[in-house]
Parts: C-alpha cells; structure tokens; sequence
C-alpha cells in the first residue's frame, strides 16, 4: 500500500496523541489514593512504642497517616485472660489496592516480631484493616469491610473519633450511628488526648 508523506505524519500523529493519552491516564491511576481506616492494637512489651512504630511504618509503607485518633486502652476481648490492650485508630491515605494494604500490614507486624500462636491471643502488634475506601470484598485472604468491627467498641470508640461520618458500605450508616446503636460493653478508656488530625 502506498502512503505518501501526508498520510505518514497523519497516522504519527494520531500515534503519538494515543501514546499521550494512554500515558496520562496512566498517571491519573497512579495518582488516585484511596483512604483507609486501620486499628491498631498491642498488649505486649512497651505498649506506647509498638503503636508509634507501627504507625511510622505504615507511613513510610503504605501511605500518608492523615488522622491518628487518641489512644486507649481496653480490657481484652474473645480472649480475657491476658493484659490490657491500647488501641489507636489511623486514617491512611494509599496508592496500594486493599489486598496490597493487608499484605504490606501483615508485613509490619511480622517485622516488628508478632507470633501468632493462638486466635485472640496476647500480641506485640496487631494491625487490622476496618475500611478501605467504599470496597466491599469478600474472599479467603480479604474481606471488607472488617466482618467484626460493628460488634466491638475498642474498634469504634477510636474509629469514631476520626470517621464518624464515614458511611459503612453495607449497612448504610455512619461510623457515629453504629457506636450509637452497639451493645458492647466493653470498658475503653481514653489515656491520651488526641494528638494531630491533618
């Protein structure tokens, strides 16, 4: 087929505006974060450092902490017969799909020596994804939002101090309107004021 120069730079041009296109698409994903909700917990060893270096961590791992809620500390659920808990709630903002998220947490907690030996059982470190973004996922490594987060007050209490109104994706209804309702009477006591909420 013959193409004279004309037609040439025609279709270099409309190749090299498809290239641009794709290219910054590309980058507009690559741009998109979507915020998570994690909690954070620990009832082993210095309790105050695991939660600041667990927070660091996710930081530097997973993306910009935007909000930290106070810390506190609450009786041991499931399993009672074993020291107190702090707890924190950090909101994150993260280029990571959810299922990147939970594989990075896991990692932290690894690296910062948590054994899991029995289910509720004492830990250095725990780290739990409640929400990611409005995703719902249900499969054998993930599933969102946390399946038990509405049944427990050491999740809310900290968890509703920085996303009250966030929207939980399946029962339509705020974080504030869930803690409101729940029947849990698990004793959780602030033990430091909240700190920064960027």
């Amino acid at each position: 087929m013959h193409c004279d120069i004309h037609q040439l730079k025609g279709l270099r041009y409309e190749y090299n505006l498809t290239v641009s296109m794709f290219i910054t698409a590309t980058a507009d994903m690559e741009l998109d974060n979507k915020r998570a909700y994690l909690l954070l917990g620990s009832n082993l060893g210095d309790k105050w450092l695991n939660l600041s270096t667990a927070t660091k961590k996710i930081a530097e791992r997973v993306g910009h902490v935007f909000a930290k809620s106070s810390i506190y500390e609450t009786a041991a659920w499931g399993k009672t017969d074993q020291p107190g808990f702090f707890n924190q709630a950090i909101g994150v903002e993260t280029k990571l799909s959810a299922l990147q998220t939970l594989r990075t947490i896991l990692d932290i907690e690894q690296d910062m020596g948590r054994i899991r030996k029995e289910k509720w059982g004492a830990r250095l470190i725990d780290i739990d994804l409640i929400f990611y973004a409005d995703e719902v996922i249900d499969n054998e490594e993930l599933q969102l939002p946390h399946p038990q987060m509405h049944h427990r007050k050491f999740v809310l209490v900290p968890l509703n101090e920085i996303a009250e109104n966030f929207t939980h994706p399946i029962f339509n209804q705020k974080v504030s309107d869930i803690l409101t309702n729940l029947t849990d009477e698990l004793a959780v006591q602030k033990i430091q004021p909240f700190i920064d909420h960027d």
